[in-house]
């Protein structure tokens, strides 16, 4: 249509040019109207068509055409506010002297078309030119085209300029670099081939490269054939890279982890049933169980010659000598001892490794251990088991399930070896301080052995026996130099350990020696420790025996509970005020211990009748039960007749006697259901210094099985039902009065 009227056509730029049939929207407002010059049939329906521009314009409105678009313009006429011939002089030669540095850097875009508009010295046709043949982005060449203030346009093309030509020296520099670096590495290469040449004609080839010391050791290696020969692949690709490839190191690291890896090589067992338990006795006091487990594990392998290699977990609370077990069993028969820690491990390639591709690629945890034990068959140590985590970068328990199923870990597969590595003749020995918090299913791969809490008896042996002499040979002090008598060790236990391992007792000592220590060099003299002079050493004595109010009190009753760190005695405390009926929980409480709150409190409702308790009471007041040291959390099922009893006495106003402490669970008729951890909660309420314990009937086994060093001077009293509780703890009058004794029920 243009073609065939005045040659004039209106020329616009699309906002996206990936779009092939653009609407209005996709269209800028503002463009050139243009002359045709010449029209040319490139073939293939492809015309090729050159233009003038002439002057700006901008679409005012389009008009409804089947056969192209068209539509009504406005002739966008040029500002020309420069404010002198002087400052269109500056502009111009600031934009000439840009374009030259531009050109410069960039020679092959320099243009006849910019060279005539050059020549010309005049500041709009030399914009209009750079705008036009420069490679510039299409959102700047809008920019420009829809600016009507000349000196802003120029303004404008002076930054894009700058801009380019900051953007050209970046880019050269970056060129030069690589270009240096691949000219060095070519440089690098003539030499070494040429100095190869050089020695071979000279006489002096080498006669061993790190290929061939690789192949070697593989040949010498006690492997399967299916390991050697994945070591021999890799070294034949190891030995056609150069040096200087990024992929050489890589390769050289996998080939020697690979040839230090022990695929065959075992240490024999020491198998003598007498020295094992002289080391056993030697390094631990007590802990029957572990001993009798591990002499049961030696005797199968005597009878055997190997039997299956057991998974062991020893759970208890810190400090009762768990890694040092583990470390005793690898002495005792003969076995290297390799310790992980797992103890917040939350990527799975640390148990599986990472796939050797990637940069800094290592074997897992399991493998690197193998391999720096020397042996295939060593005493592995999974510490803190139950502390393992994941997240986005995968499951390590899941992981670690292959490793302790001894149907799965013959074939262990780890990333980073690409072959299968056989962990059967592994021991693995795992610790834990909760059980709770291990996966279920990667607790039914293991044998729990559990460790509870020391009896003092107990803490005094393995202080004279073991302690002592550890912390005597840790500062340098002989034997003569200190003095500690055994009231002193049993001081330190009662009245500055509360723990139920030896940890804290070992710091204790080791303090004491090094006040010993200090004595020698400054006075020349021994150190006798006296009871009196404890707190002069260690400071003021942290536990006091008569810390606890044993005096009959009313709203409090006395519980027992178990921790990760051992047994602890549990005041829970009530209090009544009128209000409308609601009830206050706090002490952070979990669910478990809440829903126990509420149930007791239904049953002493249940029999608020045989206490001549009024029908209305409970809607007339309020109750406040509260477990003291609120910043500890506290749940589990072993307090609910101990809370059901602290608030029946705050609610009939009848004292609770102190010297008595229980444990157990209730049920909604009165029932009292078994709880664990009775050897760790008889140890509290001893130390607690109370007489008698009410232990649930259902626990009377687990009672016979302690020892009596742990149940003596305790008077246990075995009850079935609320009601037994009640008669037992509650003093006065209402003692025992209630209706609803559900012993049958």
């Amino acid at each position: 249509m243009a073609v065939n009227q005045d040659q004039r056509i209106f020329l616009v730029t699309q906002r996206d040019a990936s779009v092939d049939k653009p609407g209005r929207d996709d269209l800028y407002e503002t463009g050139t109207v243009s002359r045709i010059q010449q029209m040319v049939k490139a073939g293939q329906n492809i015309l090729r068509i050159f233009v003038e521009g002439e002057k700006r314009a901008r679409i005012k409105e389009y008009y409804e055409d089947t056969t192209c678009v068209t539509a009504a313009l406005e002739e966008i006429p040029d500002a020309g506010i420069l404010a002198s011939e002087p400052q269109e002089k500056a502009l111009f030669r600031i934009m000439a002297d840009l374009y030259g540095t531009f050109s410069d850097k960039n020679p092959g875009l320099n243009s006849s078309q910019i060279q005539r508009a050059l020549e010309q010295r005049r500041l709009m046709p030399f914009l209009y030119s750079l705008a036009s043949e420069l490679p510039f982005g299409l959102q700047e060449k809008q920019e420009l085209l829809e600016e009507t203030d000349e000196r802003l346009q120029a303004e404008m093309m002076i930054k894009i300029l700058l801009e380019e030509s900051e953007i050209s020296d970046i880019r050269n520099e970056i060129t030069e670099k690589v270009k240096q670096s691949v000219d060095k590495n070519q440089r690098d290469y003539l030499l070494r081939e040429q100095q190869k040449v050089i020695r071979k004609e000279l006489g002096e080839e080498e006669t061993g490269t790190d290929a061939d010391e690789y192949q070697h050791r593989c040949d010498k290696l006690t492997a399967s054939r299916k390991v050697k020969d994945k070591i021999t692949r890799e070294i034949r690709r190891f030995r056609g890279l150069p040096p200087v490839a990024s992929e050489s190191t890589m390769m050289r690291n996998y080939i020697e982890t690979m040839l230090e890896m022990p695929w065959k090589k075992s240490s024999r067992d020491n198998k003598d049933m007498k020295n094992a338990i002289r080391v056993l006795e030697e390094d631990h006091y007590g802990l029957d169980k572990v001993k009798d487990r591990i002499l049961d594990y030696l005797a199968v392998r005597l009878l055997t010659g190997k039997g299956d290699t057991p998974i062991l977990c020893l759970v208890g609370p810190p400090g009762t000598g768990k890694t040092s077990i583990a470390r005793s069993i690898a002495r005792a028969l003969n076995k290297k001892y390799v310790r992980i820690s797992l103890g917040g491990v939350h990527d799975e390639a640390e148990i599986r490794g990472h796939r050797k591709t990637y940069i800094g690629a290592m074997p897992g945890r399991i493998a690197e251990g193998i391999r720096q034990a020397g042996v295939c068959n060593p005493l592995m140590l999974l510490d803190e088991i139950d502390k393992v985590s994941s997240d986005y970068k995968g499951d390590t328990a899941s992981a670690l399930l292959e490793v302790l199923d001894g149907e799965q870990n013959v074939t262990f597969r780890d990333h980073y070896l690409e072959v299968p590595l056989d962990l059967s003749n592994v021991l693995f020995i795992a610790t834990a301080n909760e059980p709770g918090r291990i996966p279920k299913a990667l607790l039914d791969r293991m044998e729990i052995i559990e460790l509870s809490s020391y009896t003092e008896n107990e803490k005094y042996h393995i202080a004279v026996n073991y302690l002592i002499k550890k912390q005597r040979k840790a500062n340098g002090i002989q034997k003569k130099q200190i003095q500690i008598p055994d009231e002193v060790i049993y001081e330190l236990i009662r009245s500055y350990t509360r723990e139920a391992g030896v940890r804290d007792l070992e710091r204790k000592i080791g303090r004491l020696m090094r006040k010993a220590a200090r004595k020698v060099i400054e006075d020349g003299e021994s150190l006798s420790v006296t009871v009196d002079q404890l707190p002069d050493l260690l400071g003021m004595v942290p536990f006091s025996h008569d810390d606890r109010n044993n005096e009959p009190q009313t709203g409090i009753a006395r519980g027992l509970a178990w921790t990760s760190v051992g047994g602890d005695t549990l005041s829970i405390e009530v209090n009544i005020m009128p209000g409308k009926g609601k009830v206050v929980l706090t002490g952070r409480m979990g669910d478990v211990m809440k829903e126990s709150a509420q149930i007791g409190l239904s049953y002493i409702r249940s029999i608020a009748d045989g206490y001549k308790i009024e029908a209305d009471y409970f809607e007339k007041h309020d109750i406040h039960l509260h477990i003291p040291e609120g910043a500890v959390p506290k749940d589990g099922p072993s307090a609910g007749i101990t809370m059901a009893l602290a608030m029946l006495s705050a609610i009939t106003g009848e004292k609770v006697r102190g010297d008595i402490a229980m444990t157990g669970e209730i049920t909604l008729r009165g029932r009292v259901l078994p709880v664990g951890g009775l050897k760790e909660k008889l140890l509290a309420a001893g130390a607690a210094g109370l007489k008698e314990v009410l232990v649930p009937e259902d626990n009377r086994r687990n009672i016979e099985e302690l020892d009596s060093e742990i149940t003596g001077g305790l008077k246990i009293t075995y009850v079935e039902t609320m009601d037994d509780v009640l008669k037992k703890a509650l003093l006065g009058k209402a003692a025992g009065k209630g209706k609803n004794d559900h012993k049958n029920s």
